[in-house]
C-alpha cells in the first residue's frame, strides 16, 4: 500500500492564494489605534515595508512568488504527505488518516514558508534589522534562519515563560545569529513597566508584540515581522494547502474533514484556505475545522469585535475573536498557540460559516500526540498535537458509526525541541487548566 505521497521540486507553487478575493463578504478594514476609523495602508510604513503592505491589503486571488524565494522553498519543499496507517490501526478506526508534515522544515515548523518571503521582501526594499516576537520560538527560530539567509539583523522578544522551557529553541535563533531577549525584558519601556509591576510576569504573545513594535519605531532600519494573525502571513502558507490538494489526488481520495491547530491561524490557514476556495468556487462539501487548547480558547469562547494585537495598544485594531488583549493566558506547553486573539481572515471565516472551531485540554492533547509519536514515529510539536487530538476524535466517531471518512491534518511542526513537555506529561506531572 502506498502511505507517501512526495511531489517533484517543480511542483512548488509559482502563486500564493489569497482568500479575501473569493470572501463572499468583504474583511471588516484595520482601525487606527488613536483615531479608531478605517487605518490607510500607508498608515502602516512605520512598521512594515511598501511591499509587504501592498500583499496584507491585496485584491486579487493569486500574488506570484518570486523566484528568489522559490529557490529557498527548495530546500524543503514541497513537503510529504502521508497516511498515517499504524495511527488508524491503533485506533481501531475505518478512517483513513493523512497528514501534510510541515516539521520537515529545517527550522522543524510551517514559519519558514513566511519568514523567507517576510525577510526577502524588506531586504529588497532595503530594511537592516528585523524586530519581532515569538512564544514557543518556533517563529523565532524561523526569522532567525531567514534573516541569515539574506544578510539582515534578527532581534526577538520571545514570551519568559517558553524562554524558561524552551532553551534549545533559543539556542538555535542564537546559532542562526539572532538576539533572543526574554519578553518582559528590560530592552524596551514597556517591558521594564511590566518587570517593575511585576517582576516575575511569564510573559504574553501580547507583550513580546508591544515590545517588538517599540523597538521597530525606536531604531533605524528597522521593520517589524509577524509570524501570524496578519493577511499577508495566511497568504504565505498557502503552499501548504496547495501542495496538499495535489497530493490528496495522487493518493486517490478526498478529504471529508481538514484540521489543523490554530493559535493566530497561520498553519490552519496555509492547510485550510486553498480548501476553502473549493468550498466556495467548487462547492464541495468539506467540514474544516480549527483547534485550540481550551486553556485560550479564541474561537470558540471569544468574542468577535475590534481589539489590539498586542496588551501595550500600539498595533491597529482588528476586527477577530478575542479573549480581550489583556488577558494573560496560563502557561501552557503549547506557547505557540497562547494568543488572546485569531486571525482576522480565521475569524471571518469562522463568521460566514466556512469553518467551524474545537477546544481540547493539553493532557487530552499529550495523550494522542504521544500515541501518535509510538505508532508513526514522528513526536509532534505541542501545537501541532492538539489537531491530532480532534482527528483522533472524529476518527472514533466513524468508527461508532462504522464509516470510513477521509481525515487530513496538518502536523505543522516536530517536537524534538520541546520534549521537557513530553517529560511532564509522561512523569504524570501534566495538569489542565
Amino acid at each position: 500500500m502506498q502511505t507517501r505521497f512526495d511531489l517533484t521540486q517543480a511542483d512548488i507553487p509559482k502563486q500564493w492564494y489569497n482568500l479575501l478575493a473569493d470572501f463572499p463578504q468583504p474583511l471588516p478594514p484595520p482601525l487606527h489605534p488613536g483615531t479608531k476609523q478605517p487605518m490607510p495602508p500607508e498608515a502602516l510604513q512605520a512598521i512594515f515595508p511598501d511591499n509587504l503592505i501592498a500583499q496584507e491589503v491585496a485584491s486579487e486571488p493569486w500574488i506570484e512568488i518570486p523566484e528568489p524565494v522559490r529557490d529557498i522553498y527548495a530546500l524543503w519543499r514541497p513537503t510529504p504527505l502521508l497516511r498515517a496507517v499504524r495511527f488508524e490501526k491503533a485506533l481501531n478506526t475505518p478512517a483513513h488518516i493523512y497528514y501534510k508534515y510541515e516539521g520537515a522544515s529545517p527550522a522543524g515548523s510551517h514559519k519558514v514558508n513566511t519568514s523567507v518571503p517576510q525577510a526577502y521582501f524588506n531586504k529588497v526594499a532595503g530594511t537592516k534589522r528585523l524586530a519581532t516576537e515569538t512564544g514557543a520560538g518556533q517563529w523565532g527560530a524561523s526569522l532567525a534562519m531567514a534573516c541569515k539567509l539574506f544578510g539582515l539583523e534578527c532581534n526577538i522578544y520571545m514570551v519568559k515563560v517558553s524562554y524558561q522551557h524552551k532553551p534549545y529553541r533559543r539556542m538555535l535563533m542564537h546559532t542562526w545569529g539572532a538576539a533572543v531577549h526574554p519578553s518582559p525584558s528590560d530592552q524596551t519601556e514597556y517591558g521594564r513597566k511590566l518587570l517593575q509591576e511585576d517582576p516575575h510576569c511569564p510573559g504574553s504573545l501580547g507583550i513580546a508584540i508591544s515590545e517588538a513594535i517599540e523597538d521597530t519605531v525606536k531604531h533605524p532600519h528597522t521593520k517589524y515581522s509577524l509570524g501570524s494573525v496578519l493577511n499577508h502571513v495566511c497568504l504565505h502558507q498557502t503552499v501548504i494547502g496547495q501542495e496538499a490538494i495535489k497530493q490528496m489526488e495522487m493518493a486517490g481520495e478526498e478529504p471529508d474533514a481538514i484540521f489543523a491547530c490554530c493559535g493566530g491561524g497561520s498553519n490552519f490557514a496555509g492547510l485550510v484556505f486553498p480548501f476553502i476556495r473549493n468550498k466556495i468556487v467548487k462547492k464541495k462539501n468539506f467540514r474544516l475545522v480549527a483547534v485550540e487548547p481550551s486553556a485560550c480558547p479564541s474561537l470558540t469562547k471569544g468574542e468577535l469585535r475590534y481589539d489590539f494585537g498586542d496588551t501595550g495598544e500600539t498595533t491597529p485594531l482588528l476586527m477577530m475573536h478575542t479573549l480581550g488583549h489583556k488577558f494573560m493566558p496560563p502557561a501552557i506547553h503549547a506557547g505557540g498557540l497562547r494568543y488572546h486573539g485569531m486571525a482576522p481572515m480565521v475569524s471571518h471565516a469562522l463568521k460566514l460559516g466556512l469553518i467551524e472551531a474545537e477546544a481540547y485540554h493539553q493532557t487530552k492533547v499529550f495523550q494522542q500526540a504521544t500515541l501518535f509519536a509510538q505508532t508513526e514515529g514522528i513526536v509532534p510539536a505541542p501545537e501541532s498535537a492538539h489537531a491530532i487530538a480532534a482527528v483522533s476524535e472524529a476518527a472514533l466517531r466513524a468508527r461508532e458509526a462504522g464509516r470510513k471518512e477521509v481525515l487530513l491534518f496538518n502536523l505543522s511542526g516536530h517536537g524534538l525541541l520541546d520534549l521537557s513537555a513530553y517529560e511532564t506529561y509522561l512523569s504524570g506531572k501534566l495538569q489542565d487548566v
